[in-house]
C-alpha cells in the first residue's frame, strides 16, 4: 500500500515537472517571437516616420527657399526642422552645382569629398533613398536628399530589456520549481503532500502580480507623434525640453532668444483654436517652434530675437489676429488676445524660469485694460548677482 502511494506521488511530481517545463518553454518561445516581431515593427514604423518627416522637411525647404535660398533664415529653418525630427540624421541640399550639408551631429553622417558633401555608409543608417527636387525660382538643379536611422537605439533597447524580463520570469519559475523539488525530495512522504502546493502557489502568483503592476504604471495620456492632432502644432509636454535645447544653443553662440505666451480669450472650441494655431504657423513660419499652452494658448520660441524685436513682431501678429479670421465674428476687443514675453537677455537660465517669467507677463496683460502685450524685462547684472547669492 505504501509502495503504491509512493509511486502515485512520483507520478504526480513527474507530471507537474513536465507541465512546468512546458510552460517555461512556452515563455521562452513567446519572449523570442514577440521580441523579434516588435523589433521588426519598430524598424518598419521608423521607416514610415522617416518618409513623413522627409516630405515635411522638403516642403519646408521649398517654402523657405522661395523666400531666400541659403540665406540665414533658410539655414536656421533647416537646422531647426532637422533637430525636431525623430528619424532623419542629415540633409544635403544642392543648388547651382553647390552642396550644403545639415547634420544633427557634426561628422557623424556626412563626409566631404572634393568640397562636395557625401553621406557616410553606416550600419545604423537606412539604405532607403530619400530624394526630391526643389523647384526654387532662379535656382537650377536644386534638390534635397536625406539619410535616416535604420532603427531607434532607445526603442530596440527597451524591447530587449522587456524581452529579457520575460525570459527571467521563465528562469525564475524553473529555478524555484527545481528548488522545491529538491527540498521536498528529502522529506517524508507525508510532508511532501502537505508542503508541495504552498511554494508552487507562490511561484505561479509572482509573475502575474508583476505584470499587473507594469500595466498599471503605463499612462495612456502621453503625446503621440511630433504634433498635436487638436492644433497641428507641438504638444505642450515638449515645450520645456525644446526650450532648454534652444537656450543652450543660443547661449553657446551668444544669441538672444524670446519666449512668447499668447492666449486667445474668446476661443470656445477646438476648431477656433486650430484656426488660431494655423494663423500663428503662417505668421511665424516655424511650426516646430510653436507649442500648445494650456487650453486656449500658444507658446512660441523665437531664437535669435531680442526683446524689442519680439515686441514689434508680436504687435504685428496682434493686429493681424484682431483684424481677420474668426475675430471678425466677435467683439474685436484688443484683449481678445493677450501676450506675455520673456527674453534671455544675456542670462544663463533654464526653460522653467523663462516660462515662469512669460506666464507672469501674460497674467499682467490679462489684467491690464490698457495693453494686451506685456514683456518681462530683466536686469542681467542683477540677475547674475541673484544667481551668485544662491550658490
Amino acid at each position: 500500500m505504501e509502495t503504491k502511494k509512493n509511486n502515485n506521488t512520483k507520478k504526480v511530481k513527474s507530471i507537474s515537472g513536465s507541465i512546468i517545463a512546458a510552460v517555461c518553454i512556452v515563455i521562452y518561445l513567446f519572449a523570442i517571437i514577440q521580441g523579434v516581431l516588435r523589433i521588426y515593427l519598430s524598424i518598419d514604423q521608423l521607416k514610415i516616420t522617416a518618409e513623413q518627416e522627409f516630405i515635411y522637411i522638403s516642403n519646408l525647404a521649398l517654402s523657405a527657399g522661395t523666400r531666400g535660398f541659403m540665406d540665414n533664415n533658410f539655414i536656421q529653418t533647416m537646422n531647426n526642422a532637422l533637430v525636431s525630427t525623430k528619424s532623419l540624421e542629415a540633409l544635403i541640399i544642392t543648388g547651382a552645382d553647390t552642396g550644403y550639408a545639415f547634420e544633427k551631429q557634426s561628422g557623424h553622417a556626412i563626409a566631404w569629398v572634393n568640397n562636395s558633401p557625401r553621406f557616410i555608409n553606416r550600419f545604423s543608417f537606412s539604405n532607403h533613398d530619400y530624394y526630391r527636387p526643389l523647384p526654387v525660382p532662379d535656382i537650377r538643379n536644386a534638390n534635397i536628399k536625406a539619410i535616416a536611422s535604420a532603427f531607434s537605439y532607445n526603442e530596440i533597447t527597451r524591447i530587449l530589456r522587456e524581452t529579457l524580463l520575460i525570459i527571467l520570469i521563465g528562469f525564475a519559475l524553473a529555478f524555484f520549481t527545481m528548488i522545491i523539488q529538491l527540498l521536498t525530495g528529502n522529506k517524508p512522504e507525508k510532508n511532501k503532500l502537505i508542503d508541495t502546493p504552498v511554494p508552487q502557489s507562490k511561484v505561479k502568483t509572482s509573475p502575474v502580480n508583476n505584470e499587473t503592476i507594469n500595466r498599471q504604471s503605463v499612462s495612456g495620456s502621453d503625446p503621440k507623434g511630433l504634433y498635436s492632432s487638436r492644433s497641428n502644432i507641438g504638444w505642450e509636454n515638449y515645450l520645456n525640453d525644446r526650450l532648454d535645447s534652444e537656450l543652450h544653443r543660443c547661449s553657446s553662440t551668444e544669441m538672444d532668444l524670446a519666449l512668447v505666451l499668447a492666449e486667445f480669450a474668446e476661443i470656445s472650441n477646438d476648431a477656433m483654436y486650430r484656426e488660431m494655431a494655423q494663423k500663428a504657423i503662417t505668421f511665424f513660419s516655424s511650426r516646430d517652434l510653436l507649442f500648445e499652452y494650456k487650453s486656449r494658448g500658444i507658446a512660441i520660441i523665437l531664437p535669435g530675437v531680442n526683446l524689442e524685436t519680439a515686441i514689434n513682431k508680436l504687435e504685428n501678429f496682434h493686429q493681424r489676429i484682431i483684424g481677420k479670421s474668426i475675430y471678425n465674428k466677435m467683439q474685436k476687443s484688443a484683449n481678445s488676445i493677450n501676450i506675455g514675453i520673456s527674453s534671455r537677455s544675456g542670462r544663463l537660465l533654464n526653460a522653467g524660469r523663462m516660462i515662469l517669467e512669460a506666464a507672469e507677463a501674460l497674467k499682467k496683460a490679462k489684467n491690464d485694460p490698457k495693453t494686451s502685450i506685456i514683456a518681462f524685462k530683466s536686469d542681467p547684472d542683477k540677475y547674475r548677482a541673484f544667481i551668485a547669492s544662491q550658490n
